[in-house]
């Protein structure tokens, strides 16, 4: 059974940073690309951030690249994602999320993620 658990959410004004976290148990995590999206409210979930399996390639949406860093550590079965010069309109609910299978490329779209974590609210005041 493979679960997800984020953390680090919260609220912050603009410009802040913050740094979320989502554990991965059940299943080999190395083995595996994960993916960071996320949903305002009354809109669809859309595509944020993606690295591979082994952590040596990332994509970014065009709205967050040079703001936002993912990283994996595989040693911790841990994504992150590193938020910095937060916006007003990237207040949403984050989710972390992972393929069911193992791809040799970087999956980016939404609907090559299987699994989902419960999601973290980030909140950002102007």
């Amino acid at each position: 059974q493979v679960q997800l658990v984020e953390s680090g959410g919260g609220l912050v004004q603009a410009g802040g940073s913050l740094r979320l976290s989502c554990a991965a148990s059940g299943r080999t995590f190395s083995r595996y690309a994960m993916g960071w999206f996320r949903q305002a409210s009354g809109k669809e979930r859309e595509s944020v951030a993606a690295i591979n399996r082994s952590g040596s390639s990332t994509y970014y949406a065009d709205s967050v690249k040079g703001r936002f860093t993912i990283s994996k550590d595989n040693a911790k079965n841990t994504v992150y994602l590193q938020m910095n010069s937060l916006k007003p309109e990237d207040t949403a609910v984050y989710y972390c999320s992972t393929p069911a299978v193992s791809n040799s490329y970087l999956p980016t779209t939404r609907g090559e993620y299987y699994y989902w974590g419960q999601g973290t609210q980030v909140t950002v005041s102007s």
